[in-house]
């Protein structure tokens, strides 16, 4: 899913996006890229708007169980260490209500950006220990610099059990640099977890770059890696999977972009 506090795009956040993805795609794992708060989401983020963001969150997981899939529960933020008291509080919410789902994964830190390894870990800590007084469930990471520099995890890891971390990538952008930092990492034994990649460029834009994609999706097979495609939206850019202001129809009707279009194909023979 695209951030859920944005305002320029169909709102995708209900039961028929989920059924259209589970039965038309084939997919077998949803993300909710709940926004917490960003300059220009108007307060409609989880820090302002945390009812209607809950809502949103609870809505997709319903549909996720009901269908037999994967969900991950995403605090989608650059900065989650600003709101660790919030993310507390969200996240032992969310492990009451569903932590003894086994369809259900907690993704505490979407992508930290100039933040050091420490500084997330530490943020990490209280996060993890909320959702452990409920949940046993898989539990996902950000990592430093746009959830990439995974070798930096790989040298320090939480001392948690049933902990992954996040890589993500752009295959417009990123190339064997990364699939070796990654290859690092785990062969240091920890576990990755792509949770959101582009077919683009990682600004979003752009054509899928298929050839760089097909090399992405083979380390993936390789390496027995779980991953989730950026993004389910009818926004105006390249990443987007439904053309511009099609909505949940377009989703449901097949009236997909070319990047939606070769993405399906990648996600529907998985």
């Amino acid at each position: 899913m695209f951030w859920s506090n944005a305002n320029d795009v169909t709102d995708f956040y209900t039961k028929e996006s989920v059924n259209a993805l589970v039965d038309n795609w084939n997919s077998s794992i949803i993300r909710i890229a709940m926004g917490v708060k960003e300059s220009w989401d108007g307060g409609r983020g989880y820090i302002d708007s945390p009812n209607q963001q809950e809502a949103k969150v609870n809505a997709v997981v319903d549909a996720a169980v009901n269908k037999g899939v994967y969900v991950i529960i995403d605090f989608h933020t650059h900065e989650a260490e600003k709101y660790t008291t919030e993310a507390t509080k969200f996240f032992e919410k969310m492990a009451k209500a569903h932590g003894k789902k086994a369809n259900v994964i907690f993704e505490i830190y979407n992508e930290p950006i100039g933040q050091s390894w420490s500084t997330i870990k530490n943020y990490a800590k209280p996060v993890i220990n909320a959702i452990r007084k409920n949940s046993d469930n898989l539990i996902v990471v950000g990592t430093p610099f746009y959830s990439q520099n995974v070798d930096e995890a790989a040298n320090d890891p939480i001392s948690e059990k049933n902990i992954a971390y996040t890589l993500h990538f752009y295959a417009g952008t990123h190339n064997d640099n990364l699939r070796d930092k990654a290859k690092t990492a785990l062969d240091k034994g920890i576990a990755l977890f792509v949770t959101e990649w582009g077919a683009t460029n990682a600004d979003g834009n752009g054509n899928a770059n298929q050839a760089e994609t097909n090399k992405w999706m083979k380390f993936i097979k390789d390496n027995k890696l779980s991953h989730a495609n950026w993004s389910v939206s009818d926004k105006n850019e390249g990443s987007s999977i439904v053309q511009s202001g099609q909505g949940i129809n377009g989703l449901e009707t097949n009236k997909l972009t070319p990047t939606g279009e070769f993405v399906k194909e990648i996600i529907k023979k998985w």
